[in-house]
């Protein structure tokens, strides 16, 4: 047996067209693009690349892009001030903060205080807990494209044992509540739990999400089923792996997500379709 690949730039590029089309439309009707802050704190080379990445996008489809740059001395009381002042302004409809924040900063803090319908990440309390009382609002965005990918390959997650590796407040625990809603039987593995082979080789769907290059081998995963691999690292040689072993996996699973091009796409391709969301809920706040 050999995987088909789950090829998220495929249907990244689909979500593309049609936003681009929703986007021409507005302006076509008098409406202001959206708009996304960014909001960047230091050097990390890694943070660079994904900000930019995402800036690419936005122009691509005409979203107004605003890019904030603070030195890594920068305050906490810096970056509520600007949060504070980007909640207002009525141009802006997304909200990002590049993760990661100083380690002196109060991660908590400085999150809830983007407005819950300006946090297109989908990382804000109160959206997390929209989710866990199925009412989902703005989605995290790895897990929302890992489900639009599932429903676009026609996979039907009900019933189904799903086991996610990693419960990170990014990854791991919207997805669980994600797949939940759904409909699949949850089991999520973290660094407490004992004997996490045994459990992926129950999984009819398997979620990985460590940042541990290849750490997951083919052989410990069950016949015929789905891998989403959600890991992103980066080798000596600059090549980029994901968690799980791709070259034993693929004779193993039904389907698998390549790295790169499996979800990584997804997950921009999620923000664009959050910014969006937030920009027709604006749209509707004036109305009413």
């Amino acid at each position: 047996m050999i995987a088909k690949l789950i090829n998220g730039n495929v249907i990244a590029n689909i979500i593309y067209k049609n936003i681009s089309k929703k986007i021409i439309k507005r302006k076509l009707l008098g409406l202001r693009p959206p708009g996304l802050a960014v909001i960047l704190i230091g050097n990390n080379p890694a943070s660079k690349v994904y900000i930019r990445n995402k800036h690419s996008v936005c122009k691509m489809l005409g979203i107004m892009y605003f890019q904030f740059l603070f030195s890594n001395n920068c305050s906490e009381n810096d970056i509520i001030k600007i949060i504070d002042k980007l909640n207002l302004d009525t141009n802006i409809d997304g909200i990002i903060i590049q993760l990661p924040l100083p380690k002196n900063f109060n991660y908590i803090k400085v999150l809830e205080r983007i407005f819950p319908d300006k946090d297109v990440d989908g990382f804000h309390p109160y959206n997390m807990g929209r989710l866990a009382k199925r009412i989902p609002m703005m989605r995290s965005c790895t897990p929302k494209g890992i489900m639009t990918l599932l429903k676009e390959y026609k996979i039907n997650v009900q019933g189904i044992n799903a086991t996610i590796i990693g419960a990170s407040n990014i990854v791991g625990r919207p997805m669980a509540l994600e797949l939940l809603l759904a409909g699949s039987t949850i089991t999520v593995c973290h660094r407490f739990t004992n004997n996490i082979q045994k459990q992926i080789g129950q999984a009819d769907l398997l979620v990985v999400a460590i940042g541990k290059p290849s750490l997951i081998k083919g052989t410990w995963i069950k016949t015929g089923a789905i891998v989403i691999d959600v890991g992103i690292n980066k080798l000596k040689d600059g090549s980029i792996t994901g968690d799980v072993e791709f070259n034993s996996a693929i004779n193993i699973a039904k389907y698998i997500t390549p790295v790169p091009g499996g979800v990584g796409p997804m997950t921009i391709a999620s923000l664009i379709e959050n910014i969006l969301f937030a920009t027709e809920l604006h749209d509707n706040f004036k109305k009413n």
